[in-house]
């Protein structure tokens, strides 16, 4: 019997739109027969910045049991589920920063040949959803990794509109996360193991 794909999900959601899509993710990608690590990325904000937005203060709260990312996560996985709210049309400083840990890593050619997709939010509508997924995969492409976007390779897909990966728009906390949404998020996982599956049996 082949071994399970080794999947890592590593997150960054300061008021838990992105975190609530992680979740999703793991949950189809379990159903779909991988091994998953959950983890978020060290939160970077001052304290008195997290208190001062109760939607943030508590998501800080409901995730504390969750571990923070380490580069052990990424070397141990077949594949990567990278997730960050969209900030300016990138990726968050919260979730960079962890990426700029791997360094060795890449050094040592550890983070090659591994499957990598990933899912983002944003406030408003567009607001950057695209060019932050675009952002992550190009640390991708210098990894060596092998980006597999959910693409429009279902219906699901011609309704959420975005080929590049999960994405949903939160309106400030107005939109919680929404069947679309989540139907997005599992064909994104089922994908993502499938095909980290069949390149681990070749």
């Amino acid at each position: 019997m082949a071994t399970p794909v080794k999947l890592s999900i590593v997150y960054y959601s300061s008021t838990g739109t992105t975190a609530e899509i992680a979740k999703e993710l793991r949950d189809a990608s379990v159903k779909a027969g991988a091994e998953v690590r959950l983890v978020k990325a060290a939160e970077l904000a001052p304290r008195a910045a997290i208190e001062a937005n109760p939607a943030w203060a508590a998501n800080h709260a409901a995730t504390v049991d969750i571990p923070e990312a380490t580069p052990e996560d990424i070397e141990w996985a077949d594949a990567v589920l990278f997730g960050s709210a969209t900030r300016f049309g990138n990726t968050s400083s919260q979730l960079q920063q962890f990426i700029d840990t791997l360094g060795g890593l890449w050094a040592q050619g550890k983070l090659a040949n591994k499957v990598y997709s990933g899912f983002t939010s944003s406030a408003l509508l567009h607001a950057g959803q695209e060019t932050t997924l675009q952002a992550l995969y190009t640390s991708v492409h210098h990894f060596g990794g092998i980006v597999v976007a959910p693409g429009f390779t279902s219906p699901v897909k011609f309704v959420d509109g975005n080929p590049y990966g999960t994405s949903h728009v939160d309106g400030q906390g107005t939109n919680p996360v929404d069947d679309t949404t989540r139907a997005a998020a599992r064909v994104q996982a089922e994908r993502v193991v499938r095909i980290a599956a069949q390149l681990k049996a070749a």
